[in-house]
């Protein structure tokens, strides 16, 4: 997979972030989880709001490499867990092709999975998600941007006339 396959790009904030993860959140209310499992690194900071919402206070990690920024590549499974996800939430960010969500999958078969965002491709490998998102749209988290300084558009103009 490559970056070329990305023609719209979808962009996050922070705010919008935590209102979808409290949106998500309340659909969960009800269950009583062992602990929450995030997929790193895209769902350490979702399951860190996840945890906080639902009051969860054990928190483990499943350690996953598939991107290189934009560019897919193999699975580089870096840290697993020692069980079969009974009784326990698994959160991601975005569930994708579904590669990642395979993996974890086979690891965790009893864990409720959820995640934020969900493409078409790997959605049905989710218990849950929130928004469905373009397969061929790139989501920028807001993890992955910084705050700069953007000049104004009168002197981006006068600028490419001089």
């Amino acid at each position: 997979m490559s970056s070329e396959r990305y023609h719209q790009h979808f962009t996050i904030s922070w705010d919008q972030l935590h209102r979808d993860v409290r949106q998500l959140c309340h659909q969960m209310i009800e269950r009583d989880f062992k602990g929450i499992v995030a997929i790193t690194r895209g769902g350490l900071i979702p399951a860190a709001l996840i945890a906080r919402e639902l009051n969860v206070r054990l928190i483990d990690t499943i350690c996953i490499k598939s991107y290189d920024h934009m560019d897919q590549g193999g699975l580089n499974i870096m840290k697993g867990v020692d069980h079969d996800g009974e009784g326990w939430l698994l959160v991601d960010d975005l569930v994708d092709t579904g590669k990642t969500a395979r993996a974890v999958r086979e690891m965790m078969p009893k864990a409720h999975f959820v995640t934020i965002y969900a493409k078409p491709e790997g959605r049905p490998l989710v218990d849950q998600y929130l928004t469905e998102v373009a397969q061929q749209c790139w989501i920028q988290f807001p993890w992955d941007m910084g705050v700069a300084y953007v000049e104004p558009l009168v002197d981006q103009v006068k600028r490419n006339y001089d």
